[in-house]
């Protein structure tokens, strides 16, 4: 497996720009999430691969509503 990290930046508009979303497959197998922000200690969850799957899921399904507001707005 690649040693890859992913981090996502919050939105100016959301005023979460000083967050971050840290997304990586750890040792344990798991799909490791953690946000950060610059107040706060960080918070994490580790998600099997069916629970990962569901996220994903989900995420696309919630993005369609956000691409069908704009289409239709």
């Amino acid at each position: 497996m690649a040693n890859v990290k992913l981090v996502f930046s919050g939105s100016e508009t959301s005023r979460t720009e000083e967050h971050t979303l840290v997304c990586y497959h750890n040792t344990q197998n798991n799909i490791f999430i953690e946000i950060e922000t610059s107040y706060q200690e960080s918070s994490y969850i580790c998600l099997d691969r069916a629970t990962a799957i569901k996220l994903h899921r989900e995420l696309k399904k919630q993005i369609s509503f956000i691409e069908s507001e704009v289409t239709n707005g």
